[in-house]
Protein backbone atom coordinates (compact mmCIF):
# COMPACT_ATOMS: atom_id res chain seq x y z
CA UNK A 1 0.00 0.00 0.00
CA UNK A 2 1.39 3.32 -0.77
CA UNK A 3 2.21 5.60 1.60
CA UNK A 4 0.10 8.58 1.89
CA UNK A 5 2.49 11.27 4.00
CA UNK A 6 6.52 12.19 3.95
CA UNK A 7 8.65 14.59 5.41
CA UNK A 8 9.77 17.56 4.63
CA UNK A 9 12.69 19.50 6.47
CA UNK A 10 11.79 22.90 8.32
CA UNK A 11 15.52 23.91 7.98
CA UNK A 12 16.46 23.09 4.75
CA UNK A 13 13.73 21.73 2.85
CA UNK A 14 14.92 17.97 2.09
CA UNK A 15 12.06 15.46 1.36
CA UNK A 16 11.85 12.26 2.33
CA UNK A 17 9.45 9.87 0.49
CA UNK A 18 10.45 6.36 1.40
CA UNK A 19 10.65 6.16 4.95
CA UNK A 20 7.89 5.51 6.67
CA UNK A 21 9.24 7.37 10.11
CA UNK A 22 12.10 9.59 11.47
CA UNK A 23 12.93 11.63 14.07
CA UNK A 24 14.68 14.75 12.19
CA UNK A 25 16.35 15.28 9.02
CA UNK A 26 19.62 13.51 9.19
CA UNK A 27 21.57 16.45 7.05
CA UNK A 28 20.12 19.05 9.67
CA UNK A 29 20.62 16.92 13.01
CA UNK A 30 24.49 16.65 12.05
CA UNK A 31 24.88 20.05 12.50
CA UNK A 32 22.97 20.77 16.05
CA UNK A 33 25.15 22.37 18.67
CA UNK A 34 24.63 21.85 22.74
CA UNK A 35 22.76 24.96 23.97
CA UNK A 36 20.87 25.80 20.50
CA UNK A 37 17.51 25.01 19.18
CA UNK A 38 17.84 21.78 16.85
CA UNK A 39 17.86 21.67 13.44
CA UNK A 40 16.23 19.48 11.49
CA UNK A 41 12.43 18.92 12.93
CA UNK A 42 10.37 17.56 10.23
CA UNK A 43 6.89 18.64 8.85
CA UNK A 44 4.47 15.68 8.11
CA UNK A 45 3.09 16.62 4.62
CA UNK A 46 0.16 14.83 2.46
CA UNK A 47 -0.98 14.83 -1.29
CA UNK A 48 -3.08 17.86 -1.07
CA UNK A 49 -4.23 18.06 -4.20
CA UNK A 50 -5.28 14.52 -4.59
CA UNK A 51 -7.17 15.39 -1.22
CA UNK A 52 -8.57 18.51 -2.28
CA UNK A 53 -10.01 16.76 -5.24
CA UNK A 54 -11.96 14.65 -2.83
CA UNK A 55 -13.22 16.78 -1.17
CA UNK A 56 -14.49 18.19 -4.19
CA UNK A 57 -15.94 15.23 -4.74
CA UNK A 58 -17.18 14.49 -1.59
CA UNK A 59 -17.48 17.31 1.17
CA UNK A 60 -18.32 15.51 3.71
CA UNK A 61 -14.83 13.08 3.83
CA UNK A 62 -13.16 15.73 5.85
CA UNK A 63 -15.48 15.15 8.83
CA UNK A 64 -16.79 12.14 8.70
CA UNK A 65 -13.92 9.66 8.72
CA UNK A 66 -12.14 11.90 11.74
CA UNK A 67 -9.73 13.85 9.54
CA UNK A 68 -8.04 10.74 9.11
CA UNK A 69 -6.93 11.58 5.31
CA UNK A 70 -4.73 14.30 7.07
CA UNK A 71 -2.97 12.17 9.58
CA UNK A 72 -0.09 9.45 9.51
CA UNK A 73 -2.37 6.34 10.44
CA UNK A 74 -4.45 4.26 8.64
CA UNK A 75 -7.44 3.09 11.15
CA UNK A 76 -9.62 5.40 13.50
CA UNK A 77 -9.87 2.57 15.97
CA UNK A 78 -6.23 2.69 16.94
CA UNK A 79 -6.60 5.93 18.52
CA UNK A 80 -8.33 3.89 21.34
CA UNK A 81 -11.05 4.57 23.55
CA UNK A 82 -10.28 7.21 25.28
CA UNK A 83 -12.56 10.43 23.90
CA UNK A 84 -9.45 12.13 22.83
CA UNK A 85 -10.47 15.96 21.53
CA UNK A 86 -13.38 17.27 20.17
CA UNK A 87 -13.58 19.78 23.41
CA UNK A 88 -15.78 22.51 24.02
CA UNK A 89 -15.72 25.93 22.63
CA UNK A 90 -17.09 28.11 25.14
CA UNK A 91 -18.86 31.75 24.51
CA UNK A 92 -17.52 34.38 26.88
CA UNK A 93 -20.00 37.78 26.78
CA UNK A 94 -18.56 39.66 29.29
CA UNK A 95 -15.69 40.11 32.18
CA UNK A 96 -16.18 41.15 35.65
CA UNK A 97 -19.73 42.33 34.67
CA UNK A 98 -19.05 44.13 31.54
CA UNK A 99 -19.90 43.17 28.14
CA UNK A 100 -17.22 42.60 25.94
CA UNK A 101 -17.26 44.64 22.48
CA UNK A 102 -15.59 41.33 20.66
CA UNK A 103 -16.55 37.76 20.12
CA UNK A 104 -14.48 35.48 22.84
CA UNK A 105 -14.61 32.01 23.50
CA UNK A 106 -12.35 29.31 25.24
CA UNK A 107 -10.88 25.97 23.67
CA UNK A 108 -11.06 24.27 27.04
CA UNK A 109 -8.41 21.46 25.80
CA UNK A 110 -8.67 20.87 29.80
CA UNK A 111 -11.59 18.69 29.38
CA UNK A 112 -8.78 15.48 27.74
CA UNK A 113 -8.88 12.77 29.38
CA UNK A 114 -5.68 13.29 31.27
CA UNK A 115 -6.90 16.68 31.32
CA UNK A 116 -4.54 18.51 29.39
CA UNK A 117 -4.00 19.15 25.32
CA UNK A 118 -1.00 16.94 25.27
CA UNK A 119 -3.55 14.17 24.74
CA UNK A 120 -3.67 15.26 21.12
CA UNK A 121 -0.03 14.33 20.43
CA UNK A 122 -0.07 10.90 22.84
CA UNK A 123 -2.71 9.55 21.13
CA UNK A 124 -1.53 9.95 17.75
CA UNK A 125 1.91 8.59 18.95
CA UNK A 126 0.33 5.72 20.71
CA UNK A 127 -1.78 4.80 17.70
CA UNK A 128 1.00 4.72 14.91
CA UNK A 129 2.83 2.52 17.71
CA UNK A 130 -0.02 0.08 17.65
CA UNK A 131 -0.49 -0.04 14.19
CA UNK A 132 3.48 -0.67 14.00
CA UNK A 133 3.51 -3.59 17.11
CA UNK A 134 5.46 -0.80 19.27
CA UNK A 135 4.44 -1.53 22.78
CA UNK A 136 7.39 0.74 24.52
CA UNK A 137 7.26 4.12 24.32
CA UNK A 138 9.42 6.94 26.28
CA UNK A 139 8.97 10.57 26.57
CA UNK A 140 10.44 13.54 28.46
CA UNK A 141 8.18 16.03 30.59
CA UNK A 142 7.33 18.59 33.06
CA UNK A 143 4.62 16.72 33.95
CA UNK A 144 1.62 17.50 31.62
CA UNK A 145 3.36 15.28 28.41
CA UNK A 146 4.33 12.76 30.68
CA UNK A 147 1.06 11.87 32.20
CA UNK A 148 -0.58 12.46 29.22
CA UNK A 149 1.88 9.66 27.93
CA UNK A 150 1.24 7.80 30.76
CA UNK A 151 -2.50 7.81 30.87
CA UNK A 152 -3.14 6.93 26.81
CA UNK A 153 -0.39 4.14 27.06
CA UNK A 154 -2.70 2.60 29.78
CA UNK A 155 -5.71 2.36 27.66
CA UNK A 156 -3.48 0.93 25.17
CA UNK A 157 -1.81 -1.90 26.88
CA UNK A 158 1.36 0.05 25.88
CA UNK A 159 4.21 1.00 28.44
CA UNK A 160 5.30 4.38 28.93
CA UNK A 161 8.67 5.64 30.44
CA UNK A 162 8.99 9.04 31.51
CA UNK A 163 11.95 10.99 31.98
CA UNK A 164 10.46 14.80 34.48
CA UNK A 165 12.64 17.52 36.17
CA UNK A 166 12.15 15.96 40.02
CA UNK A 167 10.63 19.69 40.85
CA UNK A 168 7.70 18.55 38.58
CA UNK A 169 4.53 19.43 40.25
CA UNK A 170 3.64 16.46 42.61
CA UNK A 171 0.31 16.48 40.96
CA UNK A 172 1.45 15.92 37.67
CA UNK A 173 3.86 13.15 39.05
CA UNK A 174 1.25 11.43 40.75
CA UNK A 175 -0.97 10.77 37.91
CA UNK A 176 2.07 9.59 35.92
CA UNK A 177 2.39 7.09 38.33
CA UNK A 178 -1.36 5.94 39.05
CA UNK A 179 -1.20 5.36 34.74
CA UNK A 180 1.22 2.91 35.92
CA UNK A 181 4.08 4.42 33.99
CA UNK A 182 7.96 4.07 34.87
CA UNK A 183 8.73 7.19 36.13
CA UNK A 184 12.61 8.75 36.11
CA UNK A 185 12.51 11.54 38.02
CA UNK A 186 16.18 13.91 36.69
CA UNK A 187 18.36 15.81 39.19
CA UNK A 188 18.19 18.70 36.40
CA UNK A 189 15.61 20.56 34.24
CA UNK A 190 13.49 19.85 31.28
CA UNK A 191 16.07 20.14 28.75
CA UNK A 192 18.27 17.43 30.75
CA UNK A 193 15.29 14.87 31.10
CA UNK A 194 14.66 15.66 27.04
CA UNK A 195 18.03 14.58 26.35
CA UNK A 196 18.14 11.64 28.37
CA UNK A 197 15.35 10.32 26.78
CA UNK A 198 16.92 10.85 23.60
CA UNK A 199 20.34 9.12 24.64
CA UNK A 200 17.59 6.18 26.06
CA UNK A 201 16.18 6.33 22.73
CA UNK A 202 19.42 5.94 20.43
CA UNK A 203 21.17 3.49 22.64
CA UNK A 204 17.65 0.94 22.90
CA UNK A 205 15.56 2.21 19.52
CA UNK A 206 12.59 2.88 22.23
CA UNK A 207 10.14 4.84 20.80
CA UNK A 208 10.33 8.61 21.41
CA UNK A 209 7.05 10.74 21.69
CA UNK A 210 8.89 14.11 22.22
CA UNK A 211 8.29 17.37 20.83
CA UNK A 212 10.03 18.78 18.36
CA UNK A 213 11.63 15.31 17.85
CA UNK A 214 8.66 12.97 16.74
CA UNK A 215 6.93 14.72 13.52
CA UNK A 216 3.70 13.14 14.62
CA UNK A 217 2.64 15.15 18.18
CA UNK A 218 2.86 18.02 15.55
CA UNK A 219 0.53 16.18 13.67
CA UNK A 220 -1.80 15.04 17.03
CA UNK A 221 -1.60 18.46 17.80
CA UNK A 222 -2.97 20.02 14.58
CA UNK A 223 -6.37 18.62 15.38
CA UNK A 224 -7.62 21.70 17.44
CA UNK A 225 -7.36 23.72 14.24
CA UNK A 226 -9.78 21.51 12.38
CA UNK A 227 -12.00 21.15 15.36
CA UNK A 228 -11.52 25.46 15.42
CA UNK A 229 -12.72 25.56 11.74
CA UNK A 230 -15.43 22.96 12.34
CA UNK A 231 -16.97 24.84 15.12
CA UNK A 232 -16.52 28.35 13.90
CA UNK A 233 -18.89 27.60 11.05
CA UNK A 234 -16.25 25.94 8.50
CA UNK A 235 -14.18 29.28 9.50
CA UNK A 236 -11.01 30.54 11.19
CA UNK A 237 -11.78 32.88 13.82
CA UNK A 238 -9.72 36.55 13.43
CA UNK A 239 -7.00 35.68 16.85
CA UNK A 240 -5.97 32.48 18.46
CA UNK A 241 -4.34 33.03 21.87
CA UNK A 242 -1.41 30.14 22.66
CA UNK A 243 0.58 29.53 25.46
CA UNK A 244 3.89 29.24 24.40
CA UNK A 245 6.82 27.30 25.67
CA UNK A 246 8.77 25.12 24.07
CA UNK A 247 6.92 25.93 20.67
CA UNK A 248 5.34 22.60 19.65
CA UNK A 249 1.78 23.35 20.27
CA UNK A 250 1.79 27.29 18.13
CA UNK A 251 3.58 24.77 15.35
CA UNK A 252 0.69 22.40 15.92
CA UNK A 253 -1.92 24.94 16.28
CA UNK A 254 -0.41 26.84 12.62
CA UNK A 255 -0.13 23.44 10.84
CA UNK A 256 -3.45 23.03 10.99
CA UNK A 257 -4.44 25.86 9.52
CA UNK A 258 -2.11 25.43 6.76
CA UNK A 259 -3.31 22.11 5.92
CA UNK A 260 -7.02 23.78 5.37
CA UNK A 261 -5.45 26.69 3.18
CA UNK A 262 -3.77 23.81 1.40
CA UNK A 263 -7.21 21.87 0.61
CA UNK A 264 -8.90 25.68 -0.23
CA UNK A 265 -10.96 24.98 3.00
CA UNK A 266 -10.02 28.39 4.20
CA UNK A 267 -8.49 31.24 2.09
CA UNK A 268 -6.40 32.90 5.10
CA UNK A 269 -4.80 32.44 8.30
CA UNK A 270 -6.33 33.89 11.80
CA UNK A 271 -3.19 36.08 13.37
CA UNK A 272 -2.10 33.67 16.18
CA UNK A 273 -0.65 35.22 19.42
CA UNK A 274 2.18 33.52 21.27
CA UNK A 275 2.14 34.05 24.80
CA UNK A 276 5.04 33.44 26.69
CA UNK A 277 6.04 33.95 30.61
CA UNK A 278 7.99 36.73 31.10
CA UNK A 279 10.41 34.24 33.00
CA UNK A 280 10.69 32.01 29.65
CA UNK A 281 10.94 33.94 26.69
CA UNK A 282 13.06 32.12 24.60
CA UNK A 283 10.91 32.29 22.27
CA UNK A 284 9.47 36.15 21.80
CA UNK A 285 13.63 37.04 22.91
CA UNK A 286 15.02 35.27 19.66
CA UNK A 287 12.68 35.73 17.37
CA UNK A 288 14.58 38.08 15.18
CA UNK A 289 18.39 37.62 16.72
CA UNK A 290 21.09 36.11 14.38
CA UNK A 291 22.04 33.45 17.06
CA UNK A 292 19.63 31.96 19.55
CA UNK A 293 21.28 33.15 23.04
CA UNK A 294 18.95 31.15 26.12
CA UNK A 295 17.77 32.79 29.37
CA UNK A 296 17.23 30.40 32.24
CA UNK A 297 13.93 29.89 32.85
CA UNK A 298 11.93 30.85 35.90
CA UNK A 299 8.18 31.25 35.90
CA UNK A 300 5.41 29.93 37.78
CA UNK A 301 3.93 28.29 34.77
CA UNK A 302 6.03 24.60 35.01
CA UNK A 303 4.52 23.54 31.64
CA UNK A 304 5.73 26.36 29.11
CA UNK A 305 9.08 26.71 31.28
CA UNK A 306 11.95 25.84 28.68
CA UNK A 307 15.48 26.87 28.56
CA UNK A 308 15.90 25.80 25.11
CA UNK A 309 12.63 25.92 23.08
CA UNK A 310 12.96 22.48 20.88
CA UNK A 311 10.49 23.32 18.29
CA UNK A 312 11.87 26.82 18.19
CA UNK A 313 13.01 27.20 14.52
CA UNK A 314 9.65 25.60 13.30
CA UNK A 315 7.77 28.11 15.37
CA UNK A 316 10.05 31.34 14.07
CA UNK A 317 9.48 30.14 11.12
CA UNK A 318 5.30 29.93 11.22
CA UNK A 319 5.18 33.45 12.96
CA UNK A 320 7.28 34.78 10.99
CA UNK A 321 5.52 33.50 7.23
CA UNK A 322 1.75 34.25 8.46
CA UNK A 323 2.74 37.42 10.59
CA UNK A 324 1.87 36.25 14.24
CA UNK A 325 2.12 38.55 17.03
CA UNK A 326 3.53 37.93 20.32
CA UNK A 327 2.98 39.14 24.09
CA UNK A 328 4.89 38.67 27.47
CA UNK A 329 3.01 38.72 30.51
CA UNK A 330 4.45 38.48 34.27
CA UNK A 331 4.24 35.76 37.03
CA UNK A 332 1.50 37.96 39.00
CA UNK A 333 -0.53 38.87 35.54
CA UNK A 334 -0.72 35.09 35.19
CA UNK A 335 -1.92 34.15 38.24
CA UNK A 336 -4.16 37.32 38.39
CA UNK A 337 -5.74 35.78 34.96
CA UNK A 338 -6.31 32.33 36.28
CA UNK A 339 -8.57 33.83 38.67
CA UNK A 340 -9.98 35.67 36.86
CA UNK A 341 -10.91 33.38 34.14
CA UNK A 342 -11.96 30.80 36.98
CA UNK A 343 -14.39 33.38 38.76
CA UNK A 344 -15.78 34.73 35.48
CA UNK A 345 -15.94 31.24 33.15
CA UNK A 346 -16.52 28.53 35.82
CA UNK A 347 -12.96 27.24 33.87
CA UNK A 348 -9.97 26.69 36.01
CA UNK A 349 -7.24 26.35 34.27
CA UNK A 350 -3.25 25.72 35.14
CA UNK A 351 -0.86 28.59 35.30
CA UNK A 352 0.66 27.48 31.83
CA UNK A 353 -2.70 27.78 30.44
CA UNK A 354 -3.74 30.89 32.55
CA UNK A 355 -0.89 32.28 30.16
CA UNK A 356 -2.96 32.58 27.09
CA UNK A 357 -5.75 34.16 28.81
CA UNK A 358 -3.07 36.89 29.97
CA UNK A 359 -2.00 37.83 26.72
CA UNK A 360 -5.64 38.70 26.29
CA UNK A 361 -6.06 40.68 29.07
CA UNK A 362 -2.95 42.79 28.06
CA UNK A 363 -3.93 43.02 24.60
CA UNK A 364 -7.31 44.08 25.52
CA UNK A 365 -5.95 47.02 27.85
CA UNK A 366 -3.60 47.84 25.00
CA UNK A 367 -6.52 48.49 23.05
CA UNK A 368 -5.18 45.90 20.56
CA UNK A 369 -8.93 43.69 20.09
CA UNK A 370 -11.22 45.02 17.55
CA UNK A 371 -14.65 45.20 17.78
CA UNK A 372 -16.58 42.48 16.67
CA UNK A 373 -13.30 40.15 16.25
CA UNK A 374 -13.46 36.38 16.69
CA UNK A 375 -11.47 35.84 19.46
CA UNK A 376 -10.75 32.94 20.78
CA UNK A 377 -8.12 31.76 23.85
CA UNK A 378 -6.55 28.30 23.67
CA UNK A 379 -6.57 26.84 26.99
CA UNK A 380 -4.44 23.65 27.89
CA UNK A 381 -4.56 22.21 31.27
CA UNK A 382 -6.12 21.88 34.26
CA UNK A 383 -5.78 23.64 37.00
CA UNK A 384 -6.35 21.18 39.17
CA UNK A 385 -2.75 20.43 37.55
CA UNK A 386 -0.60 22.68 40.00
CA UNK A 387 -2.65 24.45 42.56
CA UNK A 388 0.14 24.96 44.75
CA UNK A 389 1.32 27.81 41.71
CA UNK A 390 -2.24 29.67 42.81
CA UNK A 391 -2.30 30.04 46.79
CA UNK A 392 -1.26 33.76 46.24
CA UNK A 393 -4.69 34.80 44.58
CA UNK A 394 -6.70 32.60 47.32
CA UNK A 395 -7.88 32.92 50.97
CA UNK A 396 -9.18 29.95 52.72
CA UNK A 397 -10.95 31.39 55.54
CA UNK A 398 -10.37 30.06 59.37
CA UNK A 399 -12.82 27.09 60.74
CA UNK A 400 -15.85 28.33 62.05
CA UNK A 401 -18.35 27.88 64.66
CA UNK A 402 -21.67 26.37 63.30
CA UNK A 403 -23.78 27.95 65.73
CA UNK A 404 -22.31 31.12 65.84
CA UNK A 405 -21.85 31.08 62.17
CA UNK A 406 -25.47 30.53 61.56
CA UNK A 407 -26.84 33.06 63.97
CA UNK A 408 -24.65 36.50 62.36
CA UNK A 409 -25.43 34.98 58.93
CA UNK A 410 -27.03 37.48 56.93
CA UNK A 411 -27.78 36.32 53.60
CA UNK A 412 -28.12 38.91 50.80
CA UNK A 413 -28.98 37.57 47.04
Amino acid sequence: MQRKYYFKCTDCGAEFHDADFMYLCPFCAAKNQPGQPPRGVLKTLYDFEELKNRFQKDHSFFTSQQWLPLLPIEKAESLGHLAVGNTPLIPVNELNGKKLPFNLALKDDSRNPTFSFKDRASVLVSAYAKEHGIDTIIAASTGNAGSSLAGICASQKQKAIICVPAAAPKAKLTQILMYGAQIVPVAGTYDDAFDLSVALTEKTGIFNRNTAYNPFTIEGKKTVSFELFIQYGNKVPDKVFVPVGDGVIISGVYKGFEDLLELGLIDHMPVIVAVQAEGSNNIVNNLHAEKFVSQPSNTIADSISVDIPRNFRMARKFLKEYNGETVEVSDSKILDASKSLSSNTGVFAEPAAATAFAGLLKQINEGKISAAENVCVLLTGSGLKDVNAVQSVINIPDAVNPEKFLEDFNYKS
